[in-house]
């Protein structure tokens, strides 16, 4: 019984499969709507964005042998999209970073995709779009363990905790700083913001309407968020400093700070939430909107060091989803 219905949904699944791949075009001899190669787009999304820098590391992330990589990266730099260093650790060893032109293809290559997935998405209602991000993380991760034999991804245990605690302000200036600068380009100016601005707002935990939360994994602080009660006034509340660190995105402690931060809210019964933030930050978006928060207003602006499109979000603090 168990054999026949699992076979359904494997037919199902190779069904969609097929179509994706059509839909897609993985079968073009470029991609991204570059004159690239889909193995040199990956590369430079895995140097430009995952930190991998040598050509040893690209041959076990692309699964391909030392020569592919080797004639790839090699055109890769006399193309202008990656340059070639030294390692300071190993003067034998090479460390690949993207040039100025390299960021730019990266850029574009970021901005394809997200134009394609976002028109694929207005055609599924927002309700479910959750379900999707899912229904394909599981499935990547069920690919990877079927070719590589490799386990699916695995988070550590997290307790989340809240007040001041002893490095909660380096920490949450650390990760803003590194995810900002490689994700977007901010520098120093929006390090210092960050850095003032939290500072500043710890000297008031002591007043009930504030709060600050943490998230420790291991002994280390890898998530903030904050619910500043006091600097817009009108019973509104400001969520500040949401992040995560990089390498635990997607293990659920996002969800977890927002919905600490929302009851808390509640509790204190203020009559709105609202928060700043800037567009292109879709995932942190994602899970706004899962939280009852709306797009209130976008505009130019630069409050934080570089022109980006600024977006105000609002929820209700009192609503039930």
């Amino acid at each position: 019984m168990g054999t026949a219905t699992s076979t359904l949904p494997i037919q199902g699944i190779r069904d969609a499969s097929r179509r994706l791949v059509r839909e897609l075009g993985f079968m073009k001899p470029t991609l991204a709507g570059t004159s690239l190669p889909a193995s040199a787009v990956h590369a430079l999304i895995e140097i430009g964005e995952h930190d991998v820098h040598s050509a040893t590391a690209l041959c076990e992330v692309l699964c391909l042998e030392k020569s592919s990589v080797s004639r790839m990266v090699r055109k890769l730099i006399e193309s202008g999209e990656l340059v070639e260093t030294s390692s300071q650790k190993d003067a034998r060893e090479k460390q690949l970073a993207l040039t100025s032109k390299g960021k730019q293809t990266l850029a574009a290559i970021n901005q394809f995709a997200q134009i394609q997935v976002s028109n694929a998405l207005e055609n599924i209602p927002v309700s479910i779009h959750g379900k999707v991000v899912d229904g394909l993380t599981m499935y990547a991760e069920a690919l990877a363990i079927s070719r590589k034999g490799a386990s699916p991804t695995t988070f550590p245990s997290v307790s989340i905790q809240c007040g001041y605690h002893p490095g909660v302000l380096g920490r949450g200036v650390e990760m803003h700083a590194r995810y900002y600068a490689r994700t977007v380009g901010f520098g120093h100016f929006f390090e210092a913001k960050v850095a003032s601005g939290i500072a500043e707002f710890v000297g008031r935990l002591n007043n009930p309407m504030n709060q600050l939360w943490f998230a420790v994994s291991e002994g280390k602080i890898v998530a903030t968020i904050a619910i500043d009660g006091e600097d817009k006034g009108n019973n509104m509340a400001h969520l500040r400093w949401f992040i995560v660190d990089d390498e635990l995105r997607g293990g659920g402690i996002g969800r977890r700070l927002l919905k600490e931060a929302i009851s808390f809210c509640e509790q204190q019964q203020f009559s709105e939430i609202q928060l700043w933030t800037f567009k292109g930050l879709d995932a942190a978006r994602r899970l706004y909107e899962e939280a009852g928060f709306v797009l209130l207003e976008e505009l130019p602006g630069r409050q934080w060091g570089e022109e980006v499109v600024e977006q105000r979000f609002s929820r209700p603090s009192l609503i039930t989803l």
